[in-house]
């Protein structure tokens, strides 16, 4: 009898909780969403994050992700000028109006795909990063994967449907993760207005498909999207009080019910949420010695920020942190991995952190360390015996 009641008893509780989850009433016309804290990637709500659908233009963001990554490891340049390709000119749908032969910066490309979702721009982004397209599709299945996605895959990298083209809005909100980290993106996302080709008979006056970016206070970008068989979608990220959060819906049947639910997850994220900033990588964790560099010791910092999500009714528990290091040894690059540091709240672990050094360590000419060792052996450093 008492193991009848201690079953009912845990039924009722545990029915309690799911009709008390099924009280918060997000995204209810989309058919998929998700809301996230970017830093941690906390899932905050969620709304079968992980069905299968046609992501339209927010396919852009592996793009812009793939283009910033170019710009950074030098594979192009933000100057560099473009010569448009019939291919690139002849795409449908959102457009910057290229025309074959035009030749145009990276940044204007860039600011054309960033506000306007031009389709013909992203193209031609896409065949000076990768050589042509069907290179630059196989790169963002391969970044996919470098991620972690799991229902995900591209067929172009623009977002128009075909039936192998798909994602979900977990998937979505990860690719944004990722994007957010870099913040020269942001600054081209959150612009509502600008124009192209300014000084010439073919201005065009660009206006960014996110209207968020506008009238949500915070949001900052980043990718809307469009096509009959994917319906109305948005990833949208916003910053408010140190707490940056990404939400993503799918399937919307307007756009103006897409802005609403967009803007009452975010509305709920920051009512309800607060993060608290524990590390980044201007932390310094201390020197450390270097095996055979030029120089003798190097700070060792965080490639990442840390920080703890919470309600704002919770309280933070014991923050301790276990740094795990490798020998340093010459040469060394900053963005190597030299070793981990675990964060744990209460002795549950909240967030692992891959460690590198804060300066490039070259490897000590021959003349360098025996000068070293000489010095070593007359301070003291090093016994004779």
């Amino acid at each position: 009898m008492k193991k009848i009641l201690v079953i009912l008893f845990l039924f009722l509780f545990i029915k309690c909780d799911i009709v008390k989850a099924d009280d918060l009433k997000l995204a209810e016309s989309a058919k998929s969403a998700i809301l996230i804290e970017a830093s941690s990637g906390k899932i905050l709500f969620e709304k079968n994050a992980d069905e299968k659908l046609h992501p339209a233009s927010m396919t852009k963001m592996m793009s812009m992700l793939l283009i910033i990554e170019a710009i950074e490891d030098g594979v192009i340049s933000w100057d560099q000028i473009v010569t448009v390709s019939e291919n690139a000119s002849s795409m449908g749908g959102s457009q910057i109006l290229l025309e074959t032969g035009e030749k145009m910066s990276v940044r204007d490309l860039f600011k054309g795909v960033a506000i306007a979702s031009g389709n013909d721009a992203v193209v031609a982004l896409a065949e000076a990063v990768a050589g042509n397209v069907s290179n630059f599709v196989s790169m963002m299945n391969k970044r996919a994967e470098e991620l972690g996605l799991t229902n995900t895959h591209f067929k172009n990298p623009h977002g128009l449907d075909d039936a192998d083209h798909y994602s979900s809005s977990r998937d979505m909100s990860l690719i944004a993760k990722e994007l957010v980290r870099h913040k020269k993106v942001l600054e081209y996302t959150k612009i509502y207005e600008d124009y192209l080709r300014e000084n010439t008979d073919r201005k065009i006056w660009l206006v960014n498909t996110n209207r968020l970016v506008r009238f949500y206070d915070g949001v900052d970008g980043l990718k809307t999207g469009f096509t009959d068989d994917a319906g109305y979608c948005m990833t949208a990220t916003a910053m408010k009080d140190g707490m940056r959060v990404i939400a993503v819906v799918m399937g919307e049947e307007t756009s103006k019910i897409r802005n609403q639910e967009v803007s009452e997850m975010l509305d709920y994220a920051f009512a309800q949420y607060k993060t608290l900033n524990l590390l980044s990588n201007k932390n310094s964790l201390g020197k450390y010695e270097v095996l055979n560099g030029n120089i003798e010791s190097v700070r060792v910092v965080p490639k990442g920020s840390a920080s703890i999500v919470k309600k704002k009714s919770e309280k933070t528990g014991n923050i301790s942190y276990d740094v795990k290091l490798k020998p340093l040894k010459a040469p060394l690059k900053v963005g190597d991995n030299v070793g981990t540091m675990i964060i744990k709240e209460d002795n549950n672990v909240i967030q692992t952190l891959k460690l590198t050094v804060e300066k490039d360590v070259l490897k000590a000419s021959y003349v360098n360390l025996l000068v070293r060792n000489i010095w070593d052996m007359i301070s003291g450093n090093i016994s004779l015996e």
